[in-house]
């Protein structure tokens, strides 16, 4: 028999909507330490670093497995790739002298721009010596349908190791399953859904045994899918931000100190995530000043960003796909004072969280489940094209712990979500060992000005620091590294067709 894995409903969705402008991969960009690695000319030892990686992926069984699609259904399914080559996904490049931070983002953002090969398993590794001070990189880059933010965290755990000094053992001998031919994963497919009304008629007997608790959950079921409809119903203003997007990227980063974070949240109320957020709407109203969006066409505005959250239960850890929903978040940008600003965020999201908006995501999950993935993907396609949000911050906490790839500490990582269709900007923050790391995504026509949002949300924390009484890290108090020489003019675009006659936008219901 013929060995293969079907794809979840989310997992379907980043593959159906994914195009030649908006890939749906995500990466990181990993920065370490030369240690024992450093060879005698200087470089990097390549050869140790895939070792290391092919010794644990039989931990990781879907990085030896491709994507085939059957015919008539369009059912995607895993199966092993009896080709598979770790050099072709292992890659070994270089940055020319004097190799500094501004040269590494440009590398990174022009690697992010590269669709993955869907016939092959989708990620690549990119080992980039170079850097000054004897540091090297590891770029990395996974189709979405593989992980979302916590399994990548579980993954990185797998492919690095807490301890400086550990023997690399021998992979095991891996033998690919036979692959099935389309057809047959056509007949298979069509038997599952023959049989899906089966199991939901067992479903409806089993919850008579307790039909008060089953009513109540149906009822509580939804009420949570008609808020998340609701919610993906209400257009966000338009920006300058949200214009169609091209397949080039521009890619930044920032650090801060975690501790200065949560010191913040101490004295200010909220979570970290409210902080994140306080800070990204304070960055924003900044930013889009300096296009030309003035404090009181701000103040009519809708801005709303998607916070992805993650719903991987601790039985789920280690395994691979997508576990998420998520929350629809307005923005206070106009708000110039930074306690007011934390505070309209602190009620905003938990007015979110109260509304249930993520179950309901779970709820057109399953009910894809019993139906057809499509379902979902037309949902997420819908969303995007209707301006539900008009950017993505996503917060997931990793490791406090150092990690290192065969004796070398990985120093920083900075990771990167992917954009949507009119989303020219996308922020993705990762906590490691003690910091707060930003990379944010951008395109490359829409945002030629990226590294000034990010010295916004630089700004914008100092604010909240100031407010908080704290003194944060030396790091977060000077100006960060631009990404890019050529300092080209932000183009001064209008807004978009939900706009009065003077310039001022509408607010979205009044459209």
């Amino acid at each position: 028999m013929a060995s293969y894995q079907k794809l979840t409903p989310m997992d379907r969705v980043f593959l159906d909507i994914e195009s030649g402008n908006s890939h749906m991969h995500v990466a990181a960009t990993m920065i370490f330490e030369a240690g024992p690695l450093a060879t005698r000319e200087g470089g990097i030892d390549i050869d140790r670093v895939r070792e290391q990686i092919a010794s644990r992926l039989h931990l990781i069984p879907r990085y030896r497995q491709k994507l085939i699609v059957a015919p008539i259904t369009g059912e995607a399914v895993w199966v092993d790739d009896s080709s598979f080559n770790i050099n072709y996904h292992v890659r070994h490049a270089g940055l020319p002298k004097p190799g500094d931070d501004r040269l590494l983002k440009r590398l990174s953002g022009r690697i992010m721009s590269q669709q993955l090969d869907r016939g092959k398993p989708l990620w690549e590794c990119w080992v980039i010596e170079g850097l000054e001070d004897g540091r090297w990189a590891m770029i990395s880059k996974t189709h979405h349908c593989m992980i979302d933010g916590i399994s990548g965290v579980d993954l990185m755990a797998v492919l690095l190791s807490p301890f400086p000094e550990e023997e690399v053992k021998d992979a095991p001998h891996w033998t690919p399953e036979r692959e099935p031919g389309p057809w047959e994963v056509l007949g298979n497919e069509l038997l599952h859904r023959a049989a899906t009304p089966i199991e939901a008629v067992r479903g409806v007997c089993a919850s008579l045994h307790n039909p008060i608790h089953s009513a109540r959950t149906i009822v509580q079921s939804i009420s949570a899918l008609g808020e998340t409809l609701s919610a993906t119903s209400h257009r966000a203003s338009d920006t300058p931000l949200n214009r169609n997007i091209g397949p080039h990227r521009r890619f930044d980063w920032l650090e801060f100190r975690l501790d200065d974070v949560k010191a913040v949240k101490n004295a200010l109320g909220g979570t970290v995530n409210d902080v994140v957020l306080a800070t990204v709407s304070g960055a924003l109203g900044r930013f889009l000043a300096r296009r030309g969006v003035t404090q009181s066409i701000q103040e009519e505005m809708e801005i709303k960003a998607f916070c992805p959250v993650s719903v991987r239960s601790e039985s789920e850890r280690g395994a691979l796909g997508n576990r998420i929903s998520g929350m629809v978040i307005d923005l206070p940008i106009y708000e110039s004072d930074a306690r007011r600003r934390i505070k309209q965020i602190i009620s905003n999201t938990r007015g979110v969280k109260e509304s249930k908006q993520a179950l309901g995501a779970e709820v057109l999950a399953a009910v894809s489940e019993w139906t057809t993935p499509t379902l979902l993907s037309l949902s997420a396609r819908l969303a995007t094209e209707t301006r539900v949000y008009n950017l993505v911050v996503t917060n997931v906490p990793g490791p406090q712990i150092p990690l290192y790839m065969q004796g070398a500490k990985m120093l920083q990582t900075y990771p990167m979500a992917p954009l949507f269709r009119n989303q020219g900007l996308n922020i993705a923050l990762f906590s490691y060992a003690g910091g707060l790391y930003w990379g944010f995504n951008a395109d490359y026509d829409v945002m030629p000005d990226l590294h000034d949002m990010v010295e916004a949300v630089r700004i914008s924390f100092l604010e909240l620091c100031q407010a908080a009484g704290v003194t944060p890290d030396a790091c977060v108090q000077t100006a960060a590294i631009e990404s890019d020489d050529s300092r080209q003019p932000a183009p001064q675009q209008p807004l978009a067709s939900g706009s009065t006659g003077n310039g001022v936008p509408t607010r979205p219901g009044d459209t």
